[in-house]
């Protein structure tokens, strides 16, 4: 028997275990694969009255990075945080949750000049169940929105008009006047 077919016959007497698997199981594992896929990570700086504001953050690109984001985390350093980017701008409706996220998080959405248009603090849900999570809509349409430990936002003075600036990808921004 060649190699092929020893690996096609392994492959095939693997297949019904794999039907017996609770899907919770079968769902831990495709949790763990999209976790190990490696982020990006940047520097940026958001700019308010009181300076510049520095953070690592990783960067959620792709549509399994953002469905994934902080989930199951028990922590998150305190000049850390994710920024989920999109292709296209998102309208006001559009919702971050909390399901399956245990720490607390403040959310700021950013339109496509970089400015904050809108700020959430979301409370980690407790449900096992998703539609019993509660959604926090941005209120204004964004291209990006930055997830942070609740309360950084309002400890550094940061609010709506801020400008979020990520040197690496769209330069440098100043705050309003």
């Amino acid at each position: 028997m060649d190699h092929s077919r020893r690996t096609l016959l392994k492959a095939s007497l693997l297949l019904p275990l794999a039907a017996l698997m609770p899907l919770s199981l079968l769902s831990s594992f495709a949790w763990g694969q999209a976790a190990s896929t490696s982020m990006q990570t940047l520097a940026l700086a958001i700019h308010s009255e009181g300076g510049p504001h520095r953070l690592q953050v990783e960067v959620a690109e792709t549509t399994a990075q953002r469905q994934r984001g902080l989930m199951e985390r028990e922590s998150m350093p305190e000049e850390s945080g994710m920024l989920f980017r999109f292709e296209a701008e998102q309208p006001a409706e559009n919702a971050f949750w909390m399901y399956r996220t245990l720490i607390p998080l403040d959310i700021a959405y950013i339109d496509e000049q970089g400015r904050i248009v809108a700020i959430n603090t979301m409370q980690p849900c407790e449900s096992s169940t998703p539609r019993d999570c509660p959604s926090y809509p941005a209120g204004a349409a964004f291209y990006s929105a930055l997830e942070v430990n609740a309360g950084y936002f309002a400890e550094r003075g940061i609010k709506v008009g801020d400008c979020v600036s990520v040197p690496e990808i769209a330069g440098y921004c100043q705050p309003a006047d």
